[in-house]
């Protein structure tokens, strides 16, 4: 029993380290959204808005693949081992989580060259904005995968 209660925490603790490296990332995500967003006019003259988005649009894109590759993967994987509902949860949720990241995706090939970036100016405030909205709700179905996939089993692995 022992054993098994070390090999749960070995298999479970490095998952929460991950998170924790994950979730700071988001908060360098947030800052750098909020710095492009209080950005104002929008013109290449007065700030380098390109280089401050093409910044945002590398740590957007790390964040969404740790999240697809890394974080949702070992978050099933510990819903399967503990089976007490999860992966309906999961079922219901990375669907949309999916078509967010395309959004964001989408976003960063808009964004991510000095010259797409340029042209794309005047586009920028409303592109942000409704990149915001979609950050909002995944943060929040993040939140919530966490917190039913891995912290309600963290007594269990300590």
């Amino acid at each position: 029993m022992l054993e098994s209660c070390e090999t749960a925490k070995e298999r479970w603790g490095g998952v929460h380290q991950l998170i924790d490296r994950w979730l700071n990332e988001r908060q360098e995500l947030i800052v750098l959204y909020c710095a492009i967003r209080g950005l104002k006019p929008y013109s290449p003259r007065e700030t380098p808005v390109s280089v401050k988005v093409q910044a945002f649009c590398q740590v957007l894109m790390d964040y969404c693949s740790a999240g697809h590759f890394e974080i949702y993967e070992q978050l099933l994987k510990e819903a399967q081992e503990f089976n007490d509902g999860g992966i309906a949860l999961a079922n219901k949720i990375c669907p949309r989580l999916e078509t967010i990241t395309e959004k964001c995706v989408e976003f960063n090939d808009a964004y991510d060259s000095a010259e797409r970036c340029l042209e794309k100016l005047t586009d920028l405030p409303d592109d942000l904005s409704q990149l915001g909205e979609l950050l909002e709700e995944r943060f929040q179905l993040e939140d919530q995968l966490i917190a039913e996939l891995h912290t309600a089993h963290k007594e269990l692995v300590v």
